[in-house]
């Protein structure tokens, strides 16, 4: 499947410190124009949290006052019929989201976790693995098509691009997990199907892996935070952009308190692609193919953090839109 995605577009990881709903759809709405991203606010509704979303639906399963999964193992079958529903307090910034964008045409983003993370959050409270991650797996699919089925009805002129977030693939690195490596890839690879049936699918992963093994996975888009992985795996990456893929570069940290500059996170953007055409990536290609995003959710911060984060983000993807064109004209594309 060939993706356009505006290039050089801004978006978010899904997560806001907003207490308010509809301020929430506003702010992504208005800062966000190109691509903006249907938000969550774990804070002011805990069970909005990335796994509480997928899991509420999954027998056995409930959600606590914090948002965290409280387990009944023996209640956990895979067998169970698993019906999200999209009424729950999970989805009310979804629902929002939809009411204040009636009429938008565009592209929207959302984001939902994978069936590799919520698999190891089964395993980590006593789900045998084999159950934990057949019940993950259709958790995950069951909520894509849910979700993916709700915004097509509510948001009909919107083109939805989808990530999947799969925080804990670092894990399959390492000995111990209790998936091998070619197996955690699959499985991630199956949360991204379902959403090939419809749209992109987009990868996401915030802390620092192997990208090749990320690439392996088969996304659309690659969402990653700016650093050397991405020059280690800097063949890998030519291979992904030649063949249409695009990369979401979380730019900005969003991991300790927020005190760069815009110009600071462009020089590091920058000297990242500078290193990767070094090694055979294509320079119009790269920065064509290109979205800018904060490393991770902005859910640990203050509102007004997360304005000047994203403000960052839109300048830093204006700037590498207006480098595409450059890039382009200089080769005489």
């Amino acid at each position: 499947m060939t993706i356009e995605l505006p290039t050089g577009a801004a978006t978010g990881i899904g997560s806001l410190p907003h207490t308010d709903p509809v301020a929430a759809a506003e702010f992504v709405l208005a800062t966000l124009p190109d691509l903006p991203a249907i938000p969550t606010r774990p804070r002011a509704e805990p069970a909005e949290r990335m796994l509480a979303q997928v899991a509420h639906s999954v027998r056995g399963v409930r959600i606590d006052d914090e948002g965290s999964l409280v387990v009944q193992a023996g209640r956990v079958d895979p067998r169970a019929a698993i019906v999200p529903d999209l009424d729950h307090p999970a989805f009310t910034s979804l629902r929002t989201f939809c009411e204040v964008a009636a009429g938008r045409t565009g592209f929207v983003k959302w984001q939902v976790a994978g069936p590799l993370t919520l698999g190891v959050a089964l395993t980590d409270r006593g789900i045998p693995p084999e159950t934990a991650f057949d019940v993950a797996v259709r958790a995950v699919r069951l909520t894509i098509r849910a979700v993916y089925r709700y915004v097509a009805e509510k948001l009909p002129g919107c083109e939805q691009v989808v990530f999947v977030d799969e925080p804990a693939f670092v894990r399959a690195l390492h000995a111990g997990f209790p998936l091998s490596l070619d197996t955690a890839i699959d499985m991630t690879s199956g949360g991204l199907a379902a959403i090939e049936v419809v749209g992109p699918a987009g990868l996401h992963c915030c802390t620092t892996t192997d990208v090749t093994a990320l690439l392996a996975a088969g996304p659309r888009v690659l969402s990653v935070p700016v650093g050397p992985h991405a020059v280690e795996a800097a063949g890998s990456v030519a291979r992904f952009l030649t063949g249409g893929g695009w990369v979401a570069w979380g730019a900005v940290p969003t991991n300790a308190p927020f005190g760069g500059t815009p110009d600071r996170y462009w020089r590091e953007l920058s000297a990242v692609w500078c290193e990767l055409v070094q090694h055979g990536c294509d320079a119009a290609t790269l920065r064509r193919q290109a979205i800018v995003t904060p490393a991770c959710g902005l859910a640990d911060h203050g509102v007004k953090v997360a304005e000047r984060v994203l403000a960052a983000v839109t300048e830093l993807a204006a700037k590498t839109a207006t480098q595409a064109v450059a890039t382009k004209l200089s080769l005489g594309a």
